[in-house]
């Protein structure tokens, strides 16, 4: 099922990363807060939103980090997606 983002939203999925402690120790997902980089997976048309033009910044296949309570989250086919608005987006990693 594809996802088409409306307006300046865009829709982004959380990367996982493995935490090793300086003493060796793998912390798994499951005991550390919720990761803050995602991946772009779709991005909106952005235009007219609240009477304000926007330009979407973000494109698809980029690594953002985003703000920590920021989107709503969905799952769709069984995958985890996060839809946010751009102005959650808060830098893009290179």
């Amino acid at each position: 099922m594809n996802v088409k983002p409306l307006g300046d939203r865009v829709v982004i999925k959380n990367v996982e990363m493995e935490e090793t402690t300086k003493s060796g120790i793998v912390l798994p997902g499951t005991a550390k807060e919720k990761p803050q980089m995602a991946e772009v997976l779709a991005v909106g048309p952005g235009g007219m939103v609240d009477g304000k033009e926007v330009k979407m910044q973000v494109q698809v296949g980029q690594k953002v980090i985003y703000s920590k309570y920021a989107g709503t989250e969905v799952k769709l086919d069984g995958k985890e997606m996060i839809i946010v608005r751009q102005s959650d987006i808060l830098a893009i990693v290179e």
